[in-house]
C-alpha cells in the first residue's frame, strides 16, 4: 500500500497517529517535502523557511531523521548526491536519475509486487527474508538529450 498524505490536517493526523506532537516545524518540513519531492535537506530547509522563517537547519535535520524513522518520509541516497527525501512511503517504488541535470523520477516496482526482485543465494550464504529491493536507474532525461543534442538511447525509455 502506498501512503501519500497531503495538507496540514492530514499531516497533523498522521503525526498524532505516530505519537508525535503536531509542531510548526514538523508541519513546515512535511509540507516542503510534499511540494518538493526528491529534495535534499538544504532545499527542504529553504522551502520550509517560506512558511516558517525562523526554522533552523538543525531543526530540519532532526525532523527529517525522526519522520524517516517513523516511515512518514522516505530517504534515499543517489550516488554523488546528498540524501533526498520524499513523502511517498509504504511501497517499493524505485527512482530514475538523470546523470546530467539530476532530475529524479519515480519508477514503479520493477517486477511483480514488493520486494520486486528475488535474490539468488549461493550455497555458502544464509538466505534472508527480503523486505525491500532498492533499484536506482541512471540515465539522461529527454530534456538533457534534446538540449545536448545527444542521440536517443537505444535502451529502455522510462516514461512518467
Amino acid at each position: 500500500m502506498t501512503e501519500h498524505f497531503g495538507g496540514h490536517d492530514a499531516w497533523a493526523a498522521a503525526l498524532r497517529a505516530h505519537g508525535r506532537r503536531v509542531t510548526k516545524q514538523r508541519l513546515a518540513v512535511l509540507a516542503a517535502v510534499e511540494h518538493h519531492p526528491h529534495s535534499p535537506a538544504e532545499s527542504i530547509l529553504a522551502a520550509a523557511r517560506t512558511e516558517l522563517p525562523e526554522l533552523t537547519a538543525q531543526s530540519v535535520y532532526v525532523v527529517l531523521g525522526d519522520l524517516t524513522d517513523l516511515h512518514m518520509l522516505r530517504r534515499f541516497e543517489p550516488p554523488h548526491s546528498p540524501a533526498l527525501y520524499e513523502t511517498r512511503v509504504g511501497d517499493n517504488h524505485h527512482h530514475a536519475i538523470c546523470v546530467s541535470c539530476g532530475r529524479v523520477e519515480d519508477v514503479e516496482c520493477a517486477v511483480g509486487h514488493a520486494p520486486c526482485l528475488t535474490p539468488h543465494w549461493d550455497e555458502n550464504s544464509k538466505p534472508m527474508t527480503i523486505q525491500i529491493a532498492d533499484v536506482m536507474y541512471q540515465g539522461i532525461c529527454q530534456d538533457c538529450q534534446a538540449s545536448q543534442k545527444l542521440p536517443s538511447n537505444t535502451s529502455q525509455v522510462i516514461e512518467k
